[in-house]
């Protein structure tokens, strides 16, 4: 089976992931772990996206394609994968679609975790993290027993990064309503798209996924 997980930042797509590629006996594919796998092996197709990189370029579709598609003709992903992060423009979505169709695969099921865009950036900038362990906390649902101290690790390193702070949030969503939402569309036309309430808790979310899965 081969699942497309969709969704905005923080819609809870990494948290279903693990559960998704469980079920259906299938790898998790994540572009960013692909990036940085091919960049850190130093691999033909890493050493080009790493020229677009150190020109202070965007990696083309054709080459995020590219290294995507060559994790698909890997031999543990031949009975199918999880998506996740991909595609994120509809340029990719037309790519990645011919490479199934040369290939006799096609994508199952698309998974759309929708949640609006207020619960997002609450979710997002109240998020903390221990930056000696990488432990996670949210300053609503789930802090730390001591203000700023971890209670995995006892270090007094849980933060907010950078990138969980309010303007970099809104900057996020506002790149994938502009890049990224057009997809789902495309997406519905080809292939359909289950919708999954996301503002409900893990578990409800969990079980309406693997619902759409069967």
């Amino acid at each position: 089976m081969n699942i497309i997980l969709f969704g905005p930042p923080g819609a809870g797509k990494g948290t279903q992931a693990a559960a998704i590629c469980q079920r259906a006996s299938v790898p998790h594919v994540a572009t960013g772990d692909i990036f940085r796998r091919n960049l850190r092996e130093g691999t033909p197709l890493g050493q080009l996206a790493r020229g677009y990189m150190d020109r202070g370029e965007l990696v083309p579709d054709s080459v995020v394609c590219d290294l995507v598609t060559d994790r698909l003709g890997q031999p543990d992903a031949q009975g199918g994968v999880l998506l996740d992060g991909f595609p994120r423009t509809v340029v990719q979505a037309a790519l990645l679609s011919k490479w199934l169709d040369e290939n006799g695969r096609k994508i199952d099921v698309v998974v759309n975790l929708r949640v609006p865009d207020d619960v997002l950036v609450k979710r997002l900038s109240g998020r903390r993290t221990c930056l000696a362990c990488g432990a996670t906390y949210h300053v609503d649902y789930n802090p730390p027993s001591t203000p700023g101290v971890c209670d995995v690790c006892g270090k007094a390193d849980v933060v907010q990064r950078d990138d969980d702070r309010e303007e970099t949030v809104l900057a996020r969503l506002s790149t994938y309503h502009r890049d990224t939402a057009a997809v789902l569309p495309w997406l519905q036309e080809r292939v359909g798209v289950v919708d999954v309430d996301a503002t409900r808790s893990i578990d409800d979310v969990g079980a309406a996924v693997l619902a759409a899965l069967a």
